[in-house]
């Protein structure tokens, strides 16, 4: 195989859009033990920069509360949640971004409701009360957090409104509705704040010609647009889980474009795009999550979603997550890139080799992303390409030829050897998932089961070094079935001692040569 030779100077810049957010489960998970020590995780290896779920506004958070009791009558906004939740974000190194909802139920029109938790998704009775909710609580984030660090945060306008699940009768009207009261209370607390939407789901493009429309003909302010992606068909259901079909993936990056292509000539055109929620499957009890297919379908994504969009969110970091009922095994194919108790998925482990290449990119391709770093070292995702459903199986191995540049170490001479450090990723190694097949499928591991889990969890490693010819590296990769691989390779400056000689260290030769 002829090795693909790399540019040795930067072709592009590696956006960051891949960790600029992340998704979560409803804001009140984020008081647990097991969430609050996977999401300490998740920043200490990958460090995302916003986090963005459901239920701010739902009752179990608490905000909106009206009371009737001894000749008092009002309302009362409670943030004893709100503030041990975002300080505890804040105190990790991540920001939220605002998703406002679900409506709280002394506010609601209705009792329709979403998720085994009943998320209600109905209008506000009152607008004017729903605006002086929004203003309460932004009022309050800024008295807590101060005006300048509050403008960084996104305020997203309500989830999914073109599904009835989500926004009753998806009435489009309505929504517009809400969201010109929510848009002008987000601004009557600051002219500054960013407000946007409308947090659409896939095959809702209908819906982006009205409300460019609406926000123009009324002169809303929209400072960036939001909207969702997956890649997976209807459900076939079995009992606590179900299975579906798999587009292509990078059907992803054509939901990712598709936004800015309809609102070309609109006065939408050119505003920040968020993906405030992707992954494959759209359900939370699907086992792909769960698999190394999962990880290698959206490798190609990460390394080429910031050039169509400025975030993407996966959804999301961990599986302590309960919109359809309290998970009944470890794993149950749950959205999180963590499981339960800390345990790496496949997919989680991709982004901590994203997290680890550098800013440089030297090139790209339909299965590798080679950058650089400040220091010289130069990075090397690598990942077995993958189809959907109606593609043929992916076969046992995938063959990858490079041929890479390689800097002088610390500015010296050039060197004659490189080190290269490699860490796998696929249905074996680097992989929990299988290990708990292999274990029996234990719903609630022992401790002696979980520690095994972790141990599965890690990826293979192995170090070896190369020779450098004319600058250069031949980096030869065999990739076994959905395999994820990152390869860093670091010039070398050969500092062994001449008097050391590794041949006689099991002393072998010592007696020959006394003789001698």
């Amino acid at each position: 195989m002829t090795p693909t030779v790399v540019p040795s100077e930067p072709v592009a810049v590696l956006s960051d859009a891949w960790r600029t957010c992340v998704g979560t489960g409803r804001f009140n998970l984020a008081l647990r033990q097991d969430y609050q020590e996977s999401l300490a995780l998740a920043q200490a290896e990958i460090g995302f920069r916003y986090i963005r779920g459901h239920g701010l506004l739902s009752d179990d958070v608490g905000v909106h509360r009206p009371y009737d009791v001894a000749g008092h009558q009002g309302t009362r906004y409670a943030f004893t949640y709100v503030d041990q939740v975002v300080d505890a974000y804040l105190a990790l190194g991540v920001r939220p971004f605002l998703e406002l909802g679900f409506m709280p139920s002394g506010l609601a029109s209705g009792d329709q409701t979403v998720f085994w938790w009943k998320g209600n998704v109905t209008p506000p009775r009152d607008h004017r009360e729903w605006a002086a909710l929004v203003t309460a609580v932004l009022r309050h984030l800024v008295d807590r957090y101060g005006i300048d660090e509050v403008r960084t945060w996104p305020v997203e306008v309500w989830n999914e409104p073109n599904l009835v699940n989500f926004w009753e009768g998806a009435d489009q009207e309505a929504y517009l509705r809400l969201y010109e009261a929510t848009a002008h209370a987000v601004k009557d607390v600051d002219a500054d704040l960013q407000v946007g939407g409308p947090a659409i789901s896939p095959g809702a493009d209908d819906w982006w010609a009205p409300f460019a429309d609406a926000v123009a003909a009324r002169d809303l302010p929209c400072g960036f647009v939001s909207f969702h992606a997956y890649t997976t068909g209807p459900a076939q259901h079995v009992p606590f889980g179900v299975y579906q079909t798999l587009r292509h993936p990078t059907d992803l990056l054509d939901q990712f474009a598709r936004p800015r292509e309809l609102l070309a000539g609109t006065r939408l055109e050119g505003l920040p795009a968020h993906v405030t929620e992707f992954n494959t499957s759209y359900r939370p009890d699907n086992p792909v999550h769960d698999t190394a297919y999962n990880a290698a379908a959206l490798a190609p994504v990460l390394a080429a979603g910031g050039d169509v969009v400025d975030s993407f969110s996966y959804w999301t970091f961990c599986d302590v997550f309960e919109e359809e009922n309290i998970p009944t095994a470890i794993f149950h194919g749950g959205f999180g890139m963590l499981a339960h108790r800390q345990v790496r998925k496949p997919t989680y482990h991709l982004y901590t080799f994203m997290a680890r290449m550098g800013p440089d990119v030297l090139a790209r391709g339909a299965d590798h992303l080679v950058t650089r770093d400040a220091g010289g070292r130069v990075t090397v995702l690598a990942w077995q390409p993958v189809g959907g459903t109606d593609d043929p199986a992916e076969p046992e191995r995938h063959e990858l030829r490079l041929s890479v540049p390689v800097g002088a170490p610390g500015g010296g001479g050039a060197p004659q050897r490189a080190s290269a450090h490699r860490s796998v990723v696929n249905e074996t190694d680097g992989n929990a998932f299988t290990a708990w097949q292999h274990l029996g499928r234990p719903a609630s591991p022992t401790a002696r089961q979980l520690d095994l889990l972790h141990e599965a969890a890690e990826p293979a490693r192995s170090t070896t070094s190369l020779p450098v010819v004319d600058g250069r590296v031949d980096l030869a990769l065999t990739l076994a079935r959905h395999e994820v691989t990152l390869v860093e390779i670091d010039p070398v400056r050969d500092e062994t001692p001449a008097w050391l000689d590794d041949d006689r260290i099991l002393g072998r030769t010592i007696g020959r040569e006394s003789a001698r």
